[in-house]
């Protein structure tokens, strides 16, 4: 961690191109009783002198900004500021932004470093968390995106709403980051749990970014994310009268086959040409469709799958697309999580999703099933079968039984020539049947898994290869 922590302006002028800070809102009477609504002996002169300080009133500073040109609402806290608690005040403040963000549909960027609730307000400055959590929803359940950063330190309330609720988590490199300070963990706590780099690799953060890159990866995220300007994209908030015509929740057109051109002649040519090494696989596809794109990470129950499931949000021609993709390799519970979470997320904003199908089939070791593999496939059939926002589906591999089929749209579902889909794999029909190993191969064409197969059982179509 640094000696020396960034000041709540610092950090606005570390994104932002420019500031214009909200006036306070209403709500100077809280200051009239000494020592706050406790009576707490000295809190007064303790305000006095963090104000002296820091040249700061409160423990955030509040206004608009603009991000790589991307307006938003930008919330920093200041830890100078008695630890950049959370009081009554404080509550105030975070309040009156969230409502302007609504207001004037504008992205609602935290920039958080805080220690947590206020003491010296006792549960009155608790509470303030259940303010700011309904102030959150409000604002996503308005369609609006909250990309949050953390600052060191983010912990106690502060991590736990504003941080930890935002819909994508960016944190700065050793920012200490947890539920509890380092004044109140167990004395044999390992320090290292407690850092942004844990976070990521927990799943509960996204992204450690350095300082020096943070304007420009919250500016790509901003505009992947909004149209452009800080205003929602159209179709957003969940209309069930669907968007107009040309607006964001049109299908995304689905990407040409980058393998062979040809379909295959037998069931068991399928299955080899779909476990080929030399084939493409979803990162090639990725590249090939967006001019760029962001990655999300985690599944915030404590997972990660990057292995087995690549989930973020690119730029297609002119247009943002959510994408969701099985990388060939066994999906684990946290890659399902993370695939649910990303489309939950797309679906809010009203941006189409692009899913790619290539996986054996789900994790089926006994870690896989203490992670809930059932749960978490059936949450994702269930995101899937719900999202209003159009989802479509390429399946460039493997499609292996229900691990599979969960990442699929239902009726927009299309297959590459280098591809197969399965109820279940040749060798395991064969072994449940009870027949020899010779027979495998006779199998893969008695389940009729080809593209051709499946066009004609009318469960896909098939995409035309470059």
């Amino acid at each position: 961690m640094t000696a020396r922590r960034a000041s709540a302006r610092e950090a606005v002028a570390l994104v932002a191109d420019d500031f214009t800070r909200f006036p306070d809102p209403p709500g100077g009477e809280r200051a009239s009783a000494p020592d706050g609504p406790l009576g707490w002996p000295g809190y007064d002169a303790s305000r006095e002198r963090a104000a002296r300080r820091t040249g700061e009133s409160e423990s955030v500073v509040c206004g608009t900004g603009s991000v790589e040109g991307t307006r938003a609402v930008l919330i920093a806290f200041e830890f100078g500021f008695l630890g950049g608690s959370l009081g009554e005040r404080t509550g105030d403040r975070l309040e009156a932004a969230y409502s302007y963000a609504r207001e004037h549909r504008l992205p609602v960027v935290p920039l958080v470093a805080t220690g947590g609730s206020r003491m010296q307000e006792g549960m009155l400055a608790l509470t303030q968390l259940q303010r700011v959590a309904r102030q959150s929803a409000l604002t996503r359940e308005a369609g609006l995106p909250q990309i949050a950063v953390l600052r060191d330190p983010t912990t106690g309330g502060g991590w736990a709403t504003l941080g930890a609720g935002a819909d994508v988590v960016l944190a700065l490199p050793e920012a200490q980051v947890g539920f509890a300070g380092s004044r109140v963990r167990p004395p044999d706590a390992d320090p290292a749990a407690y850092t942004a780099e844990a976070q990521v690799a927990a799943g509960a953060a996204d992204a450690v970014v350095p300082p020096a890159e943070l304007r420009e990866v919250l500016g790509r995220w901003l505009r992947l994310l909004t149209d452009g300007t800080g205003a929602a994209v159209p179709g957003a908030g969940g209309s069930p009268a669907g968007p107009p015509p040309g607006s964001p929740r049109e299908p995304a057109p689905v990407p040409v086959a980058l393998g062979l051109a040809d379909p295959p002649r037998s069931g068991w040519e399928a299955v080899r040409r779909a476990r080929a090494a030399e084939r493409p696989r979803a990162r090639a596809y990725l590249d090939a469709y967006f001019s760029h794109r962001l990655a999300i990470s985690g599944d915030r129950c404590g997972g990660v799958d990057p292995d087995g499931m690549l989930c973020g949000f690119g730029v297609h021609g002119s247009r943002t697309v959510g994408y969701a993709a099985q990388t060939g390799a066994a999906t684990r519970p946290a890659g399902y999580r993370t695939a649910a979470r990303l489309i939950r997320l797309a679906d809010r904003l009203g941006i189409p999703v692009l899913t790619l199908v290539d996986t054996p089939g789900a994790a089926n070791d006994a870690e896989a099933e203490r992670q809930g593999a059932g749960a978490a496939i059936a949450e994702l059939f269930g995101v899937v079968a719900t999202a209003r926002t159009p989802i479509t589906t390429l399946v460039i591999g493997e499609g292996g039984s229900g691990g599979a089929l969960a990442l699929a749209a239902p009726g927009r579902t299309w297959a590459t020539p280098d591809s197969y889909f399965s109820v279940i794999a040749p060798e395991s029909a064969a072994a449940i049947l009870k027949r020899p190993p010779a027979e495998v191969e006779a199998t893969a064409d008695q389940l009729r898994i080809r593209p051709q197969d499946l066009v004609e059982l009318g469960v896909i179509r098939i995409t035309q290869a470059r």
